[in-house]
């Protein structure tokens, strides 16, 4: 038996949260480029970085390892079924469509890679669909998860729920998008 780089992707993501946890709390280095402050910096190139950056910046060592659980869980899962390349485009664009909701709507700052793991746990919950399907597992992961977070919206916890839902929207429509995209091609009589 050997040890196998499984995914790529998820890997790499996770050693670079790791990573930065190391760098800015261990050292104390860079600690506000993985943070997106609560305000519009078009000309400031770093604010660019920091529309994904902050994902890979956590609080603490139980935010870390938290995200890190599920990613680790989840991502693989995901990772095998839509390939690595897939896999990137998933991470970057639920990080900027995260970021730039929060931006819209919230007025403190954003760090962690939580609405990256509720897109994992929505697009997890969809890997075996068909055509023309919504799985029970998907509806009650909805409410379960993102019932929970519409909860949260109304607590003062210092949570980005509105990243946590925004992530779980990301990763059902990518889901169903690419599932349908994925039984269409693999079925060659439609």
């Amino acid at each position: 038996m050997k040890i196998t780089f499984n995914a790529p992707a998820i890997l790499t993501f996770c050693f670079l949260c790791v990573g930065v946890y190391i760098l800015n709390h261990g050292i104390g280095l860079f600690t506000d480029s993985f943070i997106l402050k609560p305000y519009w910096e078009f000309s400031e190139f770093g604010w660019y970085f920091r529309l994904f950056s902050n994902t890979l910046g956590h609080a603490n060592a139980e935010h870390l390892i938290g995200n890190l659980m599920y990613i680790l869980l989840l991502g693989p899962l995901v990772e095998e079924k839509y390939g690595t390349k897939k896999m990137i485009l998933l991470l970057v664009a639920t990080a900027l469509i995260c970021s730039f909701i929060h931006l819209t709507f919230s007025n403190y700052s954003l760090l962690g890679a939580s609405g990256i793991v509720f897109m994992l746990i929505l697009i997890a919950s969809l890997v075996n669909i068909k055509t023309g399907e919504i799985p029970i597992t998907f509806i009650l992961i909805v409410v379960l998860f993102i019932g929970k977070e519409i909860l949260g919206m109304f607590q003062d916890d210092n949570i980005s729920h509105t990243t946590h839902i925004v992530g779980g929207i990301v990763g059902a429509v990518f889901g169903f998008t690419l599932n349908g995209r994925t039984k269409k091609a693999s079925n060659p009589l439609t």
